[in-house]
């Protein structure tokens, strides 16, 4: 993920509120953007962490292959080091990254 070129901090802090709410008008708004994005980021790292614990799946598993295996272990200590989806997701939000968009009532009776 893009993530690793920016520096961003593994730990919560403290937002404005009025800061969120600057771009949409409305916090809610804001907070429902700043999920939605959340569960995207969260959804992409599931899938790259089950594509390459894959490669160490093997048929018949001894259990010194469990205890032994380093390259599982790195793996899934860089993945627990990266920052929370949320606090990406915010960053993102805030830096103006993030592209959305309205759907109304009209459009969606209109489908």
């Amino acid at each position: 993920m893009e993530e690793n070129n920016r520096k961003i901090p593994n730990e919560a802090i403290t937002r404005s509120v009025v800061e969120l709410a600057k771009q949409t008008g409305n916090v809610y708004e804001s907070v429902m953007i700043i999920t939605k994005r959340a569960n995207q980021i969260a959804a992409i790292r599931r899938e790259e962490l089950r594509q390459k614990l894959e490669e160490f799946n093997s048929k018949v598993d001894t259990l010194q292959e469990v205890y032994e295996n380093e390259e599982q272990i790195e793996l899934s200590r860089y993945y627990e080091t990266l920052p929370k989806s949320t606090i990406v997701a915010t960053d993102e939000f805030l830096a103006g990254k993030l592209y959305y968009r309205h759907s109304t009532a009209d459009s969606a009776k209109e489908k």
